[in-house]
């Protein structure tokens, strides 16, 4: 039986040439092109796949969070990652979360094969748990403070009074409460909030920080809720009432929290977010 190779890139162009490749190889392929869309495949039909090609950026769910969510079921499937990012840190966060190999955009197709081979030679014979994978579930609200947010409907309301914000500061927002009290760094905002690769120079994640604390901060001078980590990043904090004032005084190893204090640059809501 020929190897069944479940291919997950949003790129039409790139899914459609590497599985015309693959399949010149003998090989059967699946072509998906979204992160919820690869859960569903893999859970059906998770006994005859041999391998998985997974990108990073993906539409519905990061491919971090695919593989995360696979290996917390007990699925064993290889994967092989592909991303245009090229840090160490992007790659630490891949082996991290269960990738097999990782690969960084562009490639060589001989690449390519030549490590598909080898993770299918691998994984012969490991049997995949028959075990249901469960699809993340999406922040829809939040609501902490005075300040009430429907990411669904894109209405936010403060102290009960509407307030009006971007596509762009609701998603930064989402990430955040998603990963609410974990240090965030700002190259790791500009690759999962901008789609952006994390090395470029922009103060686009500054100006919005500053824009987001107008809007969810009673004083912007000393945040309660969006830290501000010196040399790390920022990190997020639901209930500042019952945890923020011990982690302010005791940071983490290596912390080391500002009040905030960003240049509040303002930005014209037409201007590129870059």
């Amino acid at each position: 039986m020929r190897p069944h190779i479940l291919v997950v890139e949003d790129e039409k162009h790139l899914g459609v040439g590497i599985k015309y490749n693959l399949e010149a190889e003998n090989y059967r392929v699946t072509l998906v092109q979204d992160g919820p869309t690869a859960l569903r495949m893999i859970n059906s039909n998770g006994d005859s796949i041999n391998l998985i090609v997974l990108d990073l950026m993906l539409p519905g769910l990061s491919g971090y969070t695919v593989c995360e969510t696979i290996r917390d079921a007990g699925v064993t499937t290889p994967v092989l990652m592909l991303s245009a990012r090229t840090l160490a840190e992007d790659r630490t966060r891949g082996f991290d979360v269960g990738a097999n190999q990782y690969m960084s955009k562009p490639f060589e197709l001989d690449e390519l094969l030549s490590r598909v081979k080898n993770l299918l030679q691998m994984g012969r014979n490991k049997p995949t748990p028959a075990k249901v994978i469960k699809t993340p579930d999406t922040l829809v609200e939040l609501d902490f403070g005075n300040i009430r947010v429907n990411f669904e409907t894109h209405e936010a309301t403060v102290a009960d009074k509407a307030v009006r914000m971007t596509p762009k500061e609701l998603k930064l927002l989402k990430y955040f409460a998603e990963h609410k009290d974990r240090v965030i760094s700002r190259n790791e905002l500009l690759a999962e909030v901008w789609d952006l690769p994390g090395t470029i120079q922009t103060r686009a994640v500054d100006q919005f920080i500053a824009r987001l604390r107008k809007i969810i901060e009673p004083d912007t001078t000393t945040p309660i809720h969006l830290l501000t980590v010196r040399d790390a990043g920022y990190r997020f904090i639901l209930n500042p009432a019952t945890d923020s004032e011990d982690a302010e005084k005791h940071p983490g190893p290596g912390e080391n929290v500002d009040h905030g204090n960003e240049e509040e640059e303002e930005e014209e809501e037409t201007a590129p977010p870059v």
